[in-house]
């Protein structure tokens, strides 16, 4: 390198969260569909982690996300049980309501079954 070339300082390295909470915070209303609060990306994320906070059990899947008025409803996924083969696992969807800031408002099982069980709606 030459005398008078000087390396560019390095910009320290964002993480994913702390990127993803910047971008909630930069956000207007128009890119949070019409909400005060969060977006419905950063809703689902947080239902799921207080359904984990709440029964101990992992998530499979956010299933659903609807807007509500004063917040998000958020239907997720859980294994409540694991079995052998997997095809026999237990798995359970939580209707998850958290507000405008995603702080938890309720939550409940709405639906128990087995992974191999086909839903009538899909045949």
């Amino acid at each position: 390198m030459a005398d008078d070339e000087q390396e560019e300082p390095r910009r320290p390295r964002r993480t994913r969260r702390k990127a993803e909470s910047e971008q909630e915070q930069a956000a207007g209303p128009d890119a949070r569909d019409g909400h005060r609060g969060i977006p419905a990306q950063a809703a689902a994320r947080r239902a799921a982690e207080h359904v984990v906070d709440f029964t101990g059990r992992d998530v499979e899947t956010v299933v659903a996300i609807d807007s509500a008025d004063d917040g998000w409803k958020v239907g997720v996924e859980v294994v409540e049980t694991r079995r052998i083969p997997d095809t026999q696992d237990v798995l359970a969807i939580y209707e998850v309501r958290v507000d405008g800031h995603g702080d938890l408002v309720s939550y409940r099982r709405t639906r128990r079954y087995a992974r191999s069980q086909l839903d009538g709606r899909c045949q």
